[in-house]
């Protein structure tokens, strides 16, 4: 499989993913520093709650919209809707106006925006797909993703002191030029039938999109993959929660190697840095290398074997003091990573019905969210229990995360075996007068 050979649709989204992700990351970070030191703390946690609440509603009405609406709507009125919220945001940094309210209120509307057209990304993505590249396609957009965070994060935070209104302007064109791109590249792939489910009244829309979810949340083969997502993705935000805490403050400042008479000494904060960076460069490095290397692997096997290492490491950083079985810990579990997230994606693609795709989309990107939410109980649990008691928990959640992706798979291995079955009985049927 290769680049080359993938739709064009695909080629245009993923190049375009990274774009969006690089400009994206330049910003988001820093918000959180601009609105704490221009309205305070405690105004400022509010006022990123309210962003998260602005990106849950987009992604739901734009999963809802995309499925009766086309996906190509929904992308370029989401892109266009970035655009003007970062042009608003750079005059509103500039000498000649200055004002933050105005910046939160650019950055606000651009949430709800982007996040309108991520559920109509997700099902182009799968609308245009095979059940044969699509692990292919989910680690080089992974690949390409981690490395447009990577920059980006790195640019921003230099941009950001000096160069704060430009760094909004470059951003401006830069979402300007994905609009133009996705507005000439881009082709609607949404099933040919769409337009015939578009309601007539607000009333019917509202109808519509409260039956749409509640199907979909009833799903019990897509819920059990949610509650595996949203686990697994609660271990891998505790770096930014528990053990980002638990590292900073017990995590003695030791040597880590000695270079003629300099020592390469670190602290907690410092080692965390450390493994961050570890962890985005190992992706970047190893996410095509292991495809490669194990994309004849069958689904099970790569899923359970990925948990495994990823929870593991997991554990090992919850409770280690020693900054080398950290590192070592970093790099069993990015390992786990990059043989989980592919299979994971494309079992997504393979569980959402046609015509209802971007609305399980939609909610599917809700475990990032709820993540975050156990990742801060988690956090709260380990003022009052000891490291080893958050491994564990760790490890229970692994355990769960097993047992709901073998839920999908053996239901999937049995709709596969009853598909092979009745193409046996059409094959040895007899004709028909």
């Amino acid at each position: 499989m290769k680049f080359r050979s993938l739709h064009p649709n695909l080629r245009v989204r993923i190049v375009v993913g990274s774009v969006q992700r690089f400009l994206h990351v330049m910003v988001m970070p820093l918000m959180t520093v601009f609105l704490a030191q221009r309205f305070g703390v405690a105004a400022a946690g509010a006022m990123v709650l309210v962003i998260a609440v602005c990106e849950v509603s987009g992604s739901l009405i734009g999963g809802y919209l995309a499925d009766i609406h086309g996906r190509r709507p929904l992308l370029l009125a989401g892109e266009a809707g970035v655009v003007v919220a970062y042009v608003t945001m750079a005059a509103a940094a500039m000498p000649w106006w200055e004002n933050a309210g105005v910046i939160y209120a650019g950055f606000l509307a651009g949430s709800l925006a982007s996040n309108l057209a991520v559920p109509a990304n997700d099902a182009m993505v799968v609308d245009v797909s095979t059940p044969e590249s699509r692990q292919f396609v989910y680690t080089i957009n992974y690949w390409s993703i981690n490395l447009a965070l990577a920059c980006g994060v790195l640019i921003g935070g230099f941009l950001y002191g000096d160069y704060f209104p430009q760094m909004l302007a470059a951003v401006a064109a830069g979402s300007l030029a994905v609009f133009l791109v996705t507005f000439v590249k881009i082709s609607e792939t949404a099933p040919a039938d769409t337009a015939s489910q578009k309601s007539e009244s607000a009333r019917a829309y509202i109808r519509s999109f409260a039956s749409g979810y509640r199907a979909v949340l009833a799903d019990r083969l897509f819920s059990a993959l949610l509650i595996a997502a949203t686990l697994r993705m609660a271990i891998e935000v505790q770096i930014n929660y528990y053990i980002n805490v638990r590292v900073s403050e017990t995590f003695e400042e030791q040597r880590l190697f000695s270079f003629g008479s300099w020592d390469a000494t670190v602290n907690g904060v410092e080692i965390l840095g450390i493994l961050r960076a570890e962890n985005t460069l190992l992706v970047v490095l190893l996410a095509l290398v292991v495809h490669r290397v194990l994309r004849r692997m069958s689904d099970g096997p790569r899923l359970y074997a990925g948990v495994i290492l990823f929870t593991a490491g997991y554990m090992v950083m919850a409770v280690s003091g020693s900054g080398w079985v950290l590192l070592l810990a970093m790099l069993v579990l990015t390992v786990g990573e990059l043989l989980n997230v592919p299979v994971q994606q494309t079992m997504l693609a393979d569980l959402v019905p046609e015509q209802s795709r971007t609305k399980y989309m939609a909610v599917f990107n809700l475990n990032v969210r709820l993540a975050l939410l156990i990742a801060s109980l988690c956090m709260t649990l380990g003022a009052v229990v000891s490291r080893w008691g958050v491994a564990a928990l760790y490890g229970v959640f692994g355990v769960v995360i097993i047992l709901k992706y073998r839920t999908v798979l053996v239901a999937r291995a049995r709709e596969r075996a009853a598909l092979d079955g009745e193409g046996s009985e059409l094959v040895g049927r007899p004709a028909q007068d």
